[in-house]
């Protein structure tokens, strides 16, 4: 293929572009959805054994894992966002017309994760509210036991 071609929607280099760019995103917010599972598994553990234990400040200890999930999954999100960003900038291109063979499989996130996305995500209500209730609970659970 010559550098000046230009390529369409109908292209099976885009098509396929865009399959890679959506499996990316999509792996994102699995992995979000995973760090949430995790985050509920080891603090139920936790807590499963503070509760035997008799030691209230074991469930303290639950805290930890959880503030490390809620940091590992807003890092996952906002590289969904950074993704999406990237993917529809792509998009964009396609419309326009102005996609050329240097914009093919360079698959990265737009702009920079950390200072665009992370702290927006770090706070936003598909992060925030899960991992202060999950710290609740943990609160709650350290009082029950004898906190």
């Amino acid at each position: 293929m010559v550098e000046s071609e230009k390529f369409g929607p109908e292209s099976d280099a885009v098509r396929t572009h865009l399959e890679i760019m959506q499996g990316v995103v999509s792996r994102m917010g699995d992995n979000s959805r995973s760090c949430k599972i995790g985050a509920i598994t080891l603090v139920a553990a936790v807590l499963f054994l503070s509760a035997r234990s008799d030691g209230a400040n074991v469930a303290l200890v639950a805290l930890a894992p959880a503030a490390l999930f809620w940091v590992l999954d807003a890092y996952y999100l906002s590289l969904e966002r950074a993704f999406r960003t990237s993917y529809n900038s792509f998009a964009e291109k396609v419309r326009d017309g102005s996609l050329d063979v240097g914009d093919l499989y360079a698959v990265r996130p737009s702009g920079s994760v950390v200072r665009g996305f992370f702290w927006a995500v770090f706070r936003s209500f598909a992060v925030s509210p899960f991992y202060l209730m999950v710290g609740g609970t943990v609160g709650l659970a350290w009082l029950a036991v004898g906190g």
